[in-house]
């Protein structure tokens, strides 16, 4: 019982613990960018996830925002964007959600994480 609670519960915290401490730094301008940058990895994450038959949707969505909210605490100040380091950012940061939440394949969350990155940097340039 404990595990299954523990399961349900650390991947919602980590997402909203991540978020809100992007939040806390976040202009309220680049909180949008945030927002849109942890929705487009959240999105990717699911889609990758899904492809690479990793963890269930939840949980690839989780390593896709987080993700997301990498690429964005990288990117904030920066005009001069590369695809090679938002999909590494993305790698980075979907690995550690996925080590965060003891998954047993990181290589899988990394993968997930650089689909994830390089759908960020694609569509927001």
């Amino acid at each position: 019982m404990k595990d299954i609670l523990k399961g349900a519960i650390l991947p919602g915290l980590l997402a909203t613990g991540l978020v809100g401490t992007n939040m806390l730094v976040a202009q309220p301008a680049q909180a949008n960018d945030l927002l849109r940058d942890i929705g487009i990895g959240a999105a990717a994450g699911a889609v990758s996830g899904t492809i690479t038959n990793n963890d269930s949707l939840l949980e690839n969505a989780i390593d896709g925002a987080a993700a997301g909210a990498a690429v964005n605490t990288v990117n904030r100040n920066s005009d001069n964007r590369n695809l090679g380091r938002d999909a590494g950012v993305g790698a980075a940061g979907g690995a550690a959600s996925g080590i965060i939440r003891d998954n047993d394949v990181p290589i899988d969350n990394a993968i997930n994480g650089a689909a994830a990155g390089a759908a960020i940097h694609l569509l927001r340039d």
